[in-house]
């Protein structure tokens, strides 16, 4: 590939070394670069993994319908919740995607009746959002989600009176994070890599990475120390543990992972607890397992996106963007591809996952700072977002505050930021290169 400058990509450790680095003004010809949006067109998303056995195909479809089911309290629903389906805040492009363009909590805050506020920072045109608390009154560490709405007033909570947060308050304190659905396309994969595949890759490169002023660290779990790899922060080590968790705090269900209720006010209890459970009467497996086992099977069998050649500029342009892409530093976090290991899952057995991360944490600086600590992982450290199936996103950052590819690169620049050398690499790109990686990364 022919570049317009030359930006230095090798240093030496031990010696000094020169590097040649030249740039050429940009001409006030070049468009300016712009991300050409979120793709459209077929889901490219969404699917089983190919190579599944009928069986596992049924667990998967099985999965898929507990996923897409929206739950009342007859079923666990509250007292407390974001949203009453996972694949609510799960369905761009597809079931199991991420936030779509029209937010359903706008919708879901008085469903049946109820008579939730909306938040100000839950708007029809932005995205689904859950709401954390950065500090406790008396200013010790909270961290926690702290659900947006109440069962108060549904046709099927009589009697509940729960109050919401005062989230205006805690608004004027800057007392409030967000977090936006992750995707779980191609979840099954990334639980199937092994913790030597992601140290192997944590250690390659390491003099440039060390130039570039990146380092970046495992989120390990506390009880075993091996490395958790689901969830913004990487908090979370497997499937069935970010379904149980899930369930309980978005929605509100408990399950056998987590078997409390989040708020015990008697009168808001609708059923039993813990809410879902497995179902030792069954006749099947596939009708005996609980739905957080359901939501594993369905997240650990669905395919990864599938990139497209679709894309303003074609695959000239897309190639190029690609090469950009590795050649300015992206990808020294966001790698490529990853391969999984042994599994007792054959379709998951040694497969190359083109996830585009090193699910390490980094530290991103203040900008994107959010005060949380999760499991290892400090108030300004995030797992590497894994990019594949961007080109269909609609919202970017671990809280959604754009919908701009240009806006999201630049954010990953401020005081203390381990891509700050990275960004200043991408800056000195022309406008048409720019674009070149924004179809790139617009094709994934």
């Amino acid at each position: 590939m022919k570049t317009r400058f030359a930006l230095p990509l090798v240093l030496a450790a031990a010696a000094a070394v020169s590097f040649l680095l030249q740039v050429e003004t940009a001409s006030s010809l070049d468009p300016v670069a712009s991300d050409p949006g979120v793709r459209f067109g077929t889901p490219d998303a969404g699917d089983p993994i190919a190579g599944l056995t009928a069986a596992e195909l049924g667990f998967f479809e099985r999965g898929k319908t507990e996923f897409e089911e929206a739950d009342g309290t007859d079923e666990g629903l509250g007292p407390t919740m974001n949203l009453d389906s996972c694949a609510g805040c799960h369905a761009q492009p597809a079931s199991g995607g991420t936030s779509p363009f029209t937010n359903p909590q706008v919708a879901f805050a008085n469903a049946n009746g109820a008579t939730n506020r909306i938040p100000a920072f839950i708007q029809a045109d932005g995205p689904v959002r859950e709401a954390r608390f950065v500090r406790n009154p008396d200013g010790t560490r909270d961290g926690g989600v702290h659900a947006l709405f109440t069962v108060a007033g549904r046709a099927d909570a009589p009697g509940c009176a729960l109050e919401q947060p005062d989230f205006d308050a805690q608004l004027a304190l800057g007392n409030v994070i967000f977090r936006i659905p992750t995707p779980v396309f191609g979840a099954g994969l990334i639980e199937q890599i092994p913790d030597r595949v992601i140290l192997a890759n944590q250690a390659s490169n390491a003099i440039l990475k060390g130039a570039l002023g990146i380092s970046g660290r495992t989120n390990r779990n506390g009880n075993d120390g091996t490395i958790a790899r689901f969830g913004w922060k990487a908090q979370n080590k497997s499937l069935l543990v970010f379904s149980g968790e899930a369930y309980n705090v978005e929605m509100g269900i408990t399950n056998e992972l987590f078997q409390t209720e989040r708020d015990e006010t008697a009168a808001c209890q609708f059923t039993r607890v813990p809410n879902n459970v497995t179902n030792v009467d069954a006749a099947t497996p596939l009708e005996a397992i609980s739905a957080i086992e359901r939501f594993a099977f369905y997240q650990r069998f669905l395919a990864a996106p599938t990139p497209s050649p679709d894309t303003p500029g074609g695959a000239t342009s897309i190639a190029s963007g690609r090469s950009l892409f590795v050649y300015v530093g992206c990808a020294l976090c966001h790698t490529p591809a990853l391969h999984t290991g042994r599994s007792s899952v054959a379709a998951l057995r040694h497969q190359q996952a083109n996830l585009f991360s090193d699910l390490l944490l980094h530290d991103m600086g203040v900008g994107l700072a959010d005060g949380i600590s999760q499991g290892q992982a400090g108030p300004r450290e995030f797992r590497t977002a894994p990019l594949w199936g961007l080109g269909k996103r609609t919202f970017f950052l671990h809280d959604g505050r754009t919908s701009d590819l240009a806006v999201a690169i630049q954010a990953h620049r401020s005081f203390g930021s381990e891509a700050n050398a990275v960004v200043r690499n991408y800056s000195y790109l022309w406008e048409s290169q720019k674009q070149d990686m924004y179809n790139f990364l617009r094709s994934l």
